[in-house]
């Protein structure tokens, strides 16, 4: 039959289809109103498809609680495909599917897996999912589908979603192009309606009722069969639509209370279930001693369609059947599914059944719904674990036992990302209820919750982790030590704005608690101890210790461990180790899809390139900072890193305002980062005052390792604006910290900041310490600092006239500065040659220009050696759309081979 009034959303839906049949992925998800037409628009698109693969999923209450419940039945026909699933996203698919035993998956590495197993089946039929009341998934199935549609493009799938119009449902699926259904048109409700009745009504009469229901389909065709045409004629309507879902429900309603009552207590049984398994409710209908021929009157009724699954008419008839009966028989009917999945081993289910049927508390049920909530664990469903604690606590007394169970509830809700349920939880909790563990764990969770919102309460997160600390002691060994290895993580975003905390008692007390148990975290808190109490030269052994322990850390410490390798390793200035670190830490992150973690990384990573590498190079990590968060459906487009921000041209005004802004929210690393990197841009232009005043108040009130990385250009700025004694002071100081732990940048910045400041005070010896400077910073990693010594070298140089030698370090200055994107050096090098009579710009290589973020990512990974499926799995792509990209990327580069693309890469990077 016609479907009318969806003209063009069937016209759009086709479109996509046709895209997804040439290779051309996509996604949309419609949106309305119980009765506004979702399923019958999916069911018109999708009818009589041809050549296609169609994959039909709906979404039941009662799996909303079962991880990864909807994803499995939607790849359950696409196994044979598994091989060609690489092998850590399909081990993420079994794990997630209950299959087979592995560390728990992260929702998004299961969403990479689903990925290419659609492309992968794609490959030789196309493929079209449709998933039907998609506001009912689980948590996890929503965030692996959401995810997947926005990560369609040069696929052979289409993702069709329709749910139900509620408040959180557009956040969770953002990202993927959504049409949000209304009523029909006018004219299109009016030929429905009367389609709909067995005889004429009168236009005026027609008008009324289109307009009392808002056009809504299902209110009309059910207002038809209800209403004769007098009785419609009748009614007084008024002027405002009509409740569409109590008036429907309320017809519904009266629909089942004039069945009899086996059929009314089948219905019942099967709205209580939801899950539409036909095998589950008729055992339980004989459970409570139902006739066989039950189902077929429930369907003779015309309120379920029965196929290989049950489905009701429409999702308000399962609303009626479960609202009609008293709260003593639908305990009577969750008792019995209870029981029959309980034999089938549907173990979650039959738990989630025996808290429906039991009323007030009961120990026993919540321990099942306990387990039920550690296999989610198992298998990655956070948030599912989270929600199964919940109603778990909600059947167990007042006291320790509930509160500890709300504890795990907050934990696994912030694990899965859901912010204001943690709290939520965490407010709930009576903390006194506690034991020490739990408690410990909760004040943890608090800790943890500041710095996911970026909360104010983020500057006392450190204080908290250190009483958390405190709880632990002497009950788990390792969850104190690891506390306390948080507490100092929490420390470093806030810097000098951290309250409740004294940095000599911190010290301590992470000495005491590398005692209480020999490993990894022991040598690092030793380090970092040893960093906060001890002088510079007896604190590098144990820092050189820790990152000896981080190199021998596999994929699973690193990820435990990562986030404090980097103020280690930038204490002793190894730019290597922090890359080296910050790499693994990425990478392992990727692995298991921890795509939050991995965020983390990167940011880090951009930050640490910002202020201690390449510009270029920090773009680059922001790049894939962006595009990570469009995976994960967050707006990528105002995500700033504000030390990025300022080697940018044009920006001094805006990263001051969003410095100041950040450091108001609890973030004084950030600002201090940001204004150390305007600093540095104001040395290269020449602005030597304005970086002294912006450094001395660092200088004045120095924080641990932090400070003393901007020892060099406060010295330099000091120098070169009379201050000399201030200059000597924080270059002596460079020198000491230079000797005691020897890194090439170390050295290299000390020999550097010593030329500069004897070439100001017209000194002995200058020519030596730049030599010393050049040569220890040779194809350092930090190479604008390297860019810098041949700049300050090469300016000396002309200033003592003799140009022919500053010349080879001025080019190389320029060089250097132009592939590693620090514009403003570049501007100051050009200067200088200009000055001697030469071109500066041939010697500034060009990068690629055109490619857009992610083909220039997939580029760099070509060009590394990766393979398609790695660097799909390092961009959450699938292999399809990176062959697509790379074949954009040799057209634009005129390259042919992989050989060539990275020849014209290295041509045009640092």
């Amino acid at each position: 039959m016609e479907l009318l009034g969806r003209d063009p959303e069937l016209e759009r839906i086709s479109t996509l289809l046709g895209n997804g049949r040439d290779g051309r992925g996509g996604s949309l998800l419609l949106l309305g109103d119980p009765g506004i037409g979702k399923t019958t628009l999916l069911k018109a698109a999708t009818g009589g498809l041809t050549g296609r693969q169609l994959l039909e999923v709906d979404g039941f209450e009662a799996e909303i609680t079962m991880p990864f419940a909807a994803v499995q039945r939607l790849i359950r026909p696409l196994r044979r495909h598994l091989d060609a699933v690489p092998d850590g996203h399909r081990q993420a698919l079994l794990v997630a599917a209950g299959e087979v035993a592995g560390p728990a998956p992260d929702r998004f590495l299961v969403g990479l897996g689903v990925l290419g197993l659609l492309g992968a089946a794609g490959g030789s039929t196309p493929v079209v999912c449709s998933v039907d009341d998609a506001h009912l998934l689980d948590a996890e199935s929503l965030d692996v589908l959401a995810f997947v549609g926005r990560r369609l493009a040069a696929e052979p799938v289409t993702l069709l979603l329709a749910a139900r119009t509620t408040a959180a449902f557009p956040s969770r699926a953002a990202g993927i192009a959504t049409v949000a259904l209304t009523g029909l048109p006018q004219e299109a409700a009016r030929r429905l309606l009367t389609r709909s009745l067995p005889g004429p009504i009168d236009p005026l009469v027609a008008a009324r009722v289109v307009a009392a229901t808002d056009g809504n389909p299902l209110a009309l065709v059910d207002l038809a069969a209800e209403l004769t045409i007098q009785q419609l004629t009748e009614s007084s309507f008024g002027d405002e639509p009509l409740p569409i879902g109590r008036h429907l429900e309320q017809h519904y309603l009266r629909q089942v209370c004039q069945l009899g009552e086996e059929v009314r207590l089948w219905l019942l049984v099967a709205a209580a279930d939801s899950t539409g398994n036909l095998d589950l409710i008729t055992l339980a209908s004989q459970e409570l001693g139902l006739p066989a021929d039950v189902a077929e009157a429930a369907e003779a009724a015309g309120l379920v369609e029965l196929g290989r699954a049950l489905r009701f008419r429409h999702p308000l008839v399962r609303s009626a059947a479960y609202n009609a009966a008293e709260g003593r028989q639908r305990r009577r009917a969750h008792r019995a599914l209870s029981a029959v999945a309980e034999k089938l081993d549907l173990v979650e289910r039959a738990a989630w059944h025996a808290a429906k049927a039991t009323l007030g508390v009961d120990e026993d049920v919540a321990q099942r719904l306990e387990l039920v909530a550690d296999l989610a664990a198992r298998r990655g469903g956070f948030a599912s674990r989270a929600r199964v604690l919940i109603e778990a606590s909600a059947l167990t007394l007042p006291g320790r036992r509930r509160s500890a169970r709300l504890v795990g509830a907050a934990e696994a809700a912030l694990t899965a990302g859901v912010g204001q349920l943690t709290k939520d939880l965490v407010d709930e909790i009576d903390e006194d209820s506690l034991e020490p563990v739990s408690r410990g764990r909760l004040v943890a969770v608090r800790a943890a919750h500041s710095l996911f919102v970026a909360a104010p309460a983020l500057t006392h997160a450190a204080a908290d982790m250190l009483a958390a600390a405190a709880f632990f002691h002497g009950e788990d060994p390792d969850l104190e030590q690891a506390a306390l290895i948080r507490a100092w993580e929490c420390a470093l975003p806030a810097e000098r704005l951290n309250t409740g905390l004294d940095w000599t008692d911190l010290g301590r007390r992470l000495a005491e608690g590398a005692r209480v148990k020999q490993g990894d975290a022991a040598t690092i808190l030793r380090a970092v101890s040893a960093l906060i109490l001890e002088p510079y030269a007896a604190a590098v052994p144990p820092v050189r210790a820790a990152l000896a322990a981080y190199d021998r850390m596999g994929a699973a410490e690193i990820l435990q461990f990562g986030h404090s390798c980097v103020a280690l390793a930038t204490a002793v200035w190894d730019v290597d180790a922090i890359h080296r670190f910050l790499t693994r830490w990425a990478e392992a992150a990727r692995d298991v899809g921890a795509l939050q973690m991995l965020d983390n990384a990167l940011w880090v990573l951009s930050l640490t390139e910002a202020t201690g590498g390449t510009p270029y190079r920090a773009v680059q990590y922001m790049e894939q900072v962006r595009e990570l968060r469009r995976a994960i459906g967050y707006d990528a487009e105002h995500v700033v890193n504000v030390a990025v921000l300022a080697w940018s041209a044009a920006a001094r005004d805006q990263v001051l305002a969003m410095a100041e802004a950040t450091y108001r929210m609890g973030f004084g690393g950030v600002q201090a980062s940001a204004l150390a990197v305007l600093a540095r841009i104001d040395l290269a232009e020449g602005r030597d005052a304005e970086a002294y005043a912006t450094l001395k108040p660092f200088i004045d009130d120095p924080f641990l390792h932090v400070t003393a990385t901007t020892w060099p250009d406060f010295a330099e700025a000091a120098a070169r604006t009379g201050h000399l004694a201030e200059a000597r002071a924080v270059v002596a100081k460079l020198d000491e910290r230079a000797e005691a732990c020897r890194t090439p940048l170390a050295l290299g910045l000390a020999a550097r900041s010593r030329a500069v400041v004897e070439a100001a005070a017209s000194g002995v010896d200058v020519e030596r310490h730049f030599r010393a400077a050049v040569t220890v910073l040779d194809g350092c990693r930090a190479r604008v600092e390297e860019g810098r010594a041949h700049l300050a070298y090469g300016e000396w140089l002309r200033r003592t006239r003799r140009r022919a030698a500053a010349r080879p370090h001025l080019r190389r200055a320029a060089e250097i500065f132009g592939s590693a994107g620090a514009d403003a050096f570049t501007g100051r090098a050009g200067r200088e040659l200009r000055a001697l009579g030469d071109t500066w710009e041939e010697a500034t290589p060009a990068r690629p220009a055109g490619l857009t973020s992610q083909e220039l990512t997939a580029a760099e990974l070509a060009a590394a050696g990766h393979t398609n499926a790695e660097i799909g799995a390092a961009m959450f792509l699938s292999v399809n759309t990176v062959d697509y990209h790379l074949r954009k990327v040799f057209q634009k580069l005129g390259v042919s081979s992989r050989r060539q693309l990275a020849d014209r890469l290295r041509r045009g990077q640092a």
